[in-house]
């Protein structure tokens, strides 16, 4: 079988990732995908640096045995701090997620943008370097989303304790005047509706899973690695906890197959 025909890899601290598969689904329909949940160790944010490579290592590791011939790195912590090095240590192609500032940077009209992620994206190197390239009238307000994604993960995505939480960190933001709001974690756009709840219509919420599908595509064009057959691809989900919340954000899809297993 020739390369083209291989799957996707795409790997995440957990489920959160699944709003970039969806993407990358949709746009690349005809492409097979193996997703690498590792929801034990979730979250990667607040874990040391180390110990994020030491997971995306193991974690692309695992994708590059199942013949992924691209791996998408679906998670904003492990893309920060680890991505780089991935890189040099591996020959495949990867894609990373980062926090889309500058887009948000260019559409803001206050000159005030609200980030919420995890503590190990807004503390890496990357994420630093590039908000220093963001023009100096740009006022950044950063948030750390802390417990967002263990409810997630948790499956109390609709919960009075979601509510709560997101509003204690959203409402300082929105006074401060911002205008536009980045995602900055893949788990996050599973809570645009309970955002929306709290801010409102006014302030735009900015997240990176459409930008990462047509890189995707983007990449897998020049490698000359895009699947040409006609048929839809197939979609095997990996997940080393309980795969109940897992199943209830991807199963619309009739061609995903869950599968728990220690990692």
């Amino acid at each position: 079988m020739k390369s083209n025909n291989f799957p996707i890899g795409i790997f995440d601290s957990g489920v959160g990732g699944t709003s970039i598969w969806k993407e990358i689904s949709t746009l690349l329909p005809n492409e097979h995908t193996i997703y690498l949940s590792d929801s034990k160790n979730a979250p990667y944010g607040i874990k040391s640096k180390q110990e994020i490579i030491d997971l995306s290592i193991k974690n692309t590791n695992f994708l590059i045995n199942q013949n992924c011939k691209l791996i998408v790195v679906a998670c904003n912590t492990a893309t920060t701090n680890a991505i780089q090095l991935l890189r040099t240590k591996y020959q495949i192609p990867f894609i990373g997620i980062e926090p889309a500032i500058k887009p948000a940077a260019l559409k803001t009209k206050t000159n005030t943008i609200g980030i919420l992620a995890t503590k190990g994206t807004l503390t890496s190197e990357l994420f630093a370097k590039t908000s220093n390239t963001l023009h100096k009238g740009i006022i950044i307000k950063e948030t750390i989303g802390e417990g967002l994604v263990e409810l997630i993960e948790a499956g109390k995505i609709a919960s009075e304790e979601m509510h709560n939480l997101l509003s204690s960190y959203l409402e300082p933001m929105t006074n401060e005047g911002i205008d536009c709001l980045v995602l900055g974690c893949t788990h996050y756009p599973y809570l645009i509706p309970k955002i929306k709840e709290i801010i409102g219509d006014k302030i735009e919420i900015i997240d990176s899973g459409l930008a990462v599908a047509k890189q995707t595509k983007h990449i897998l064009t020049t490698h000359q690695l895009l699947n040409h057959k006609d048929n839809s691809g197939n979609h095997q989900f990996y997940i080393n906890k309980n795969k109940n919340v897992l199943t209830s954000l991807v199963a619309s899809n009739l061609n995903v197959k869950i599968s728990e297993r220690n990692f």
